[in-house]
């Protein structure tokens, strides 16, 4: 064959890694704006769907962050469920099924009535609606990251694998976007009626990430050359074969998503809670903050492609253990300071974000992947950064909001003792490239 007819094919051999990376990271996007919008119209939702306490004017803010945390509950057996989905009828299959039912729940959400209208009736449908929303972002983030890292060409899995937290940083800012079109739109009806938009707004949305979704190329279907791999079946099978890496996906998670959570979703009520900012001025700094956030997640991805994984999560969880109490200390009722807060929290969060999908990618192999990622992750995701606006609005409801900054402070540092454990070398399934998780742990610093 002529270099003429083998130029075409090597073209297009290259493109097809970046539109799996567009497809994926689409979809992801469009799942991340109806989980996170909720975080953004929680002030102005709260006293619609709940009833109002003549003690404290915090009671109903606070239980609607406790449905934020319930909803965690169902991430695990999400990621359970799909997880196994993934690893035996393929990645892309998962993935469809978890925007329909991300669709449903905001759907539900917009359509959910007031508690003057329905009385318990209101919130117990918000409680169902966040809980189908929790089981279907369990099931896509596990099926998502392997999905992206898969996709990726030998030497650039920790770049694809850095994309879940691009698409998500894109999805909060459309949630972002939205919340403030949405008060525009509303002015004055913004607690009445205006917050329902955002989730009408995003079940369309859900419905275009299906159509991309649809139009991406499967990675991974197991077949019956598999043999004795297929039969390691069940949700929990990952967890039974290899339970010392699950419990290191866990306590790599813990500090990260505190952190995630904090940074990227709660400090804007934070923020009015505690420092008295306003609530537009503190969405809009959180809005600016994570285009920032998302703007330089490849740069560290392509970082850890060259320094490893490893060497990076211990920078993110001892610096984060050292600089949260000073930040979230710093914090003033101005957007300048929100912004400025916020920005140096993320900037540390990208040395966690922008490696971990493939990190914990690597240490399951190819045919449990799905339900290696999904399962620990999600489980410590709902234990720690599910509940921690909760308890960040719970320690300043009792007085004690300055503890919350030593909390995250403490997981971050859970987070940098689980990384010096990890190994410096990794044993990759046999069917994938020798080289095909860039040596994550050890940080080869090779060129690529």
């Amino acid at each position: 064959m002529t270099r003429r007819d083998t130029a075409p094919a090597t073209a297009a051999s290259r493109a097809r890694p970046w539109r799996q990376l567009l497809s994926g990271g689409i979809g992801h996007t469009v799942e991340s704006h109806d989980w996170y919008v909720y975080t953004f119209l929680a002030v102005y939702f709260a006293d619609d769907i709940f009833p109002k306490s003549a003690d404290d004017p915090l009671v109903p803010l606070l239980n609607t962050f406790a449905v934020f945390a319930i909803a965690f509950a169902a991430r695990p057996v999400g990621a359970a469920v799909m997880g196994a989905w993934a690893d035996r009828f393929g990645r892309r299959s998962a993935l469809m099924v978890t925007i329909l039912l991300m669709g449903l729940g905001s759907l539900l959400m917009a359509l959910t009535p007031s508690y003057a209208t329905a009385g318990p009736l209101a919130p117990a449908l918000l409680v169902v609606a966040r809980l189908i929303q929790g089981f279907s972002l369990g099931g896509e983030y596990g099926a998502a990251v392997t999905f992206l890292v898969e996709s990726a060409e030998p030497g650039r899995r920790v770049l694809f694998g850095s994309f879940p937290y691009v698409a998500s940083s894109a999805g909060h800012i459309m949630a972002g976007l939205s919340t403030l079109a949405a008060v525009q739109l509303a002015g004055d009806g913004m607690d009445s009626w205006g917050w329902r938009l955002p989730f009408l707004w995003g079940a369309v949305l859900c419905l275009v990430g299906l159509v991309i979704r649809h139009s991406a190329q499967e990675t991974f279907r197991p077949g019956p050359a598999d043999g004795g791999k297929r039969a390691r079946s069940g949700a929990l099978a990952a967890l039974r074969v290899h339970p010392r890496r699950s419990l290191t996906v866990v306590g790599l998670t813990t500090g990260g998503t505190v952190a995630f959570y904090t940074w990227t979703t709660f400090l804007p009520s934070y923020a009015t809670v505690n420092a008295g900012a306003d609530k537009e001025s503190a969405v809009l700094a959180g809005t600016v903050s994570l285009i920032f956030f998302g703007l330089i997640q490849p740069f560290g991805g392509i970082l850890g492609d060259r320094v490893g994984g490893r060497r990076m999560m211990i920078v993110f969880g001892a610096a984060s253990a050292v600089l949260t109490v000073p930040l979230l200390t710093a914090l003033s009722s101005s957007f300048w300071s929100v912004l400025a807060v916020q920005c140096a929290g993320t900037f540390l969060l990208t040395a966690y974000t922008s490696i971990a999908g493939a990190v914990n990618a690597e240490l399951f192999p190819r045919e449990l992947r799905g339900r290696g990622i999904g399962l620990p992750y999600s489980g410590a995701v709902a234990l720690f950064g599910g509940t921690a606006p909760y308890v960040g609005t719970w320690l300043t409801s009792m007085g004690n909001g300055g503890l919350f900054p030593w909390y995250v402070a403490a997981l971050c540092a859970v987070t940098a003792l689980t990384a010096t454990r990890l190994p410096r070398t990794v044993t990759i399934d046999d069917r994938e490239p020798a080289n095909a998780v860039g040596n994550l742990s050890r940080g080869s610093g090779q060129s690529r």
